[in-house]
């Protein structure tokens, strides 16, 4: 072997181990986040019922503070602007109206586990009401058909 030879194979081995220490520290990071408190204070509160539709569609508060809030809390998952980059459903394609209402609050509630994996965990306890209807508000904004 040329020394050339030898220095791109060190050089390669190198680079191949710090893109698996970096990869391992994703996938540990992604299982081990904390939740960000969302600031609902400037809005009307909607009761401790829980609705069957988004009380703050259209809302500017209500879009600017969901948008903070899925930038904290769902982003990770979800994709900046919602744009999915595969680990989590692209939210963009939520039905619209009461429909994409209710599997949205169901989902962002009880979260989703299969064959005892959690897919997502349950933010109902964790996320007021109030702070999930902002998300939902935001995310017709970016939504797509």
């Amino acid at each position: 072997m040329t020394q050339v030879t030898v220095r791109n194979s060190v050089l390669l081995r190198a680079l191949s181990a710090a893109a698996l220490t970096l990869a391992a520290t994703v996938v540990i990071a992604h299982g081990d986040v904390t939740p960000q408190a969302v600031d609902t204070s400037t809005l009307p509160s909607v009761g401790k019922d829980w609705l069957p539709k988004n009380p703050y569609l259209g809302n500017k508060e209500a879009i600017r503070i969901g948008s903070s809030a899925f930038n904290q809390n769902c982003a990770r998952c979800h994709g900046l602007g919602a744009i999915s980059g595969g680990i989590a459903p692209d939210l963009r394609y939520l039905p619209a109206g009461q429909e994409g209402d209710e599997i949205f609050l169901n989902r962002i509630r009880h979260g989703a586990t299969r064959d005892g994996r959690v897919y997502m965990p349950p933010f109902e306890g964790i996320l007021s009401q109030e702070a999930m209807w902002t998300i939902r508000a935001w995310l017709e904004t970016v939504r797509e058909d």
